[in-house]
């Protein structure tokens, strides 16, 4: 019998748990730490720039409301029909972004990163490209992917600034928007990837959450949720524009009322039938994400056993794991390995 493929590990927003989320110290340490791919959220500038953050209101990631110059800038609006107020990407030019720094955007679960606070800019997605290739020239066995979440597409494109039009030019102005190339690109919505589909032969996963509906469908008057497009009837529609799906963890193995983990599904059986790859999110040590049969303690930034999680995710059949910790998710996966 053939020993099972290695799932793969990514480097989710770089090494968060130790550095601080998209920024370069955090993509280089996931690196270092052994990930297959580097993970960055893209939104757009006013100039039209793909930046990276974990979202386009940037308050809670960065020091913007400090900066007087830019106080007439707080704003409120409605992003996938949710209200926010504060500083947004798309009012403000890349020039004036990067004269914003990091801050943690979990400080107390990650209070070891709060010293980090104001050391690191803004990072363009073409900067996150620039780490992976000379990481991988670094006389490396294989190449470091870069897999890439357009955040919020079809509340950019209603303001002009097309997610897909400026990644694909990124993509082609470098060079790898071709097959063999290491990128990955997902989404948590399906009009945008139907429609990559036909301008990209690189690698495309569906997220899913275990709440909620793709923003686009909800825009369309579309009744489908999450939940209904894990049945197989959706999964195959999925599979006929994208290459796996990206589920929310609980949806491959389920918790029960006191929170521990439980029954595995049959998502991954169902999406390994029809030829799609899964990819879990998102794996994280600290007691506050782990199920409660796992957490070691009732500090909920302390620690758990994060290792038990990932082996039994890896024994669900998953094929790769998006993680906060980059060095227990490869501890992990060498773990399972060694007993297959």
């Amino acid at each position: 019998m053939s020993s099972p493929a290695a799932p793969i590990v990514i480097g989710h927003r770089g090494v968060p748990g130790e550095r601080l989320e998209h920024t370069r110290p955090s993509y280089l340490l996931a690196i270092e730490q052994g990930c297959d791919y580097i993970e960055p959220d893209v939104v757009a500038t006013r100039d039209g720039v793909l930046v990276v953050r974990h979202e386009n209101e940037i308050s809670g990631t960065t020091d913007v409301a400090s900066h007087p110059e830019f106080a007439d800038r707080k704003v409120s609006k409605v992003i996938d029909g949710v209200p926010y107020t504060g500083w947004f990407t798309e009012d403000f030019t890349l020039e004036e972004l990067k004269t914003l720094r990091v801050r943690e955007r979990l400080p107390q679960l990650r209070p070891q990163n709060i010293r980090l606070a104001r050391t690191e800019q803004i990072l363009t997605f073409d900067e996150v490209l620039d780490i992976a290739e000379q990481a991988s020239a670094d006389g490396r066995a294989e190449p470091i992917g870069v897999y890439v979440e357009t955040k919020h597409p079809t509340y950019f494109a209603g303001i002009g600034l097309d997610l897909n039009d400026l990644l694909i030019a990124v993509l082609e102005r470098r060079g790898v928007n071709h097959a063999g190339a290491k990128i990955i690109i997902q989404s948590m919505e399906t009009a945008n990837l139907k429609a990559l589909r036909d301008r990209t032969p690189l690698t495309i996963i569906q997220l899913l959450d275990r709440q909620g509906a793709p923003y686009d469908l909800v825009a369309a008057g579309d009744p489908r949720t999450y939940w209904a497009m894990r049945k197989p009837p959706e999964l195959q529609k999925i599979a006929a524009y994208a290459d796996g799906i990206g589920p929310n963890k609980s949806q491959v193995i389920k918790r029960d009322l006191r929170q521990r983990l439980a029954k595995t599904t049959k998502l991954v059986r169902r999406a390994h039938d029809l030829g799609l790859l899964v990819h879990i999110w998102t794996m994280r040590s600290e007691n506050n994400f782990l199920p409660t049969d796992l957490r070691l303690g009732r500090d909920k930034a302390a620690h758990g056993d994060a290792v038990g999680e990932y082996l039994a995710f890896f024994d669900a059949g998953v094929d790769g794991v998006f993680s906060d910790f980059s060095a227990t998710a490869v501890l992990a996966r060498q773990l399972w390995l060694e007993k297959q």
